[in-house]
């Protein structure tokens, strides 16, 4: 998310967090603007703010700046890394790149300074991609660590995603399939997926 108007029309739907974008690559990236800024800064929902690779007096700086809650780090950063920025008192997300078990051995390493993994699908986009992983390799992860599932969700996909049972998946993550340009997200289409996966709304 970055426009103003796009996040203050998302932020009405019954969604959880929101993510922004600080990774110049992206074409999702949210660069200074004053109108950006005081639009996430307002902004109700839980804020997570995605790195790669970056500074750790980078990603405080914007983290001050956009009043954000969580540091979702989508790079390789070491555990001692996000151990630095627990102890700044942020919550953290880190992202593991998925496409089989032996992905997952390397989630142990991190559960004492990560509040959430998420895994996503292994390419070398940092995500975004829109491509779906197997889901079925998360059931050889024991970790104590929630995480979240990411990688090409589609609306599609519901009826799977309500059958998929693991006891320490806490949520999902929405992104590509759901944007009519890029950071632009399809306010319609979004609702409409939230009231089909919680049953509000029926296919």
């Amino acid at each position: 998310m970055r426009d103003g108007d796009n996040i203050r029309a998302l932020e009405k739907l019954d969604i959880d967090w929101m993510g922004f974008i600080f990774y110049p690559e992206s074409p999702r990236y949210v660069s200074d603007d004053n109108d950006r800024i005081a639009a996430i800064q307002s902004c109700s929902k839980v804020k997570v703010g995605v790195f790669v690779n970056e500074q750790i007096e980078v990603i405080l700086q914007k983290m001050a700046t956009y009043r954000l809650d969580f540091v979702q780090l989508h790079g390789d950063e070491p555990p001692e890394f996000c151990r630095r920025l627990k102890e700044r008192g942020y919550k953290i997300i880190k992202v593991f790149s998925t496409a089989s078990e032996k992905d997952l051995v390397q989630t142990a390493a991190y559960e004492p300074f990560v509040d959430y993994f998420l895994f996503d699908t292994k390419d070398n986009k940092r995500g975004g991609t829109g491509i779906r992983f197997d889901w079925s390799v998360l059931k050889a992860y024991r970790g104590n660590t929630p995480f979240l599932l990411s990688g090409g969700i589609d609306i599609k996909h519901i009826e799977e995603l309500n059958a998929f049972n693991h006891p320490m998946m806490a949520g999902i993550d929405l992104n590509s399939r759901f944007e009519l340009s890029p950071a632009v997200k399809d306010i319609a289409l979004i609702d409409s997926f939230v009231r089909r996966f919680k049953g509000i709304e029926k296919s």
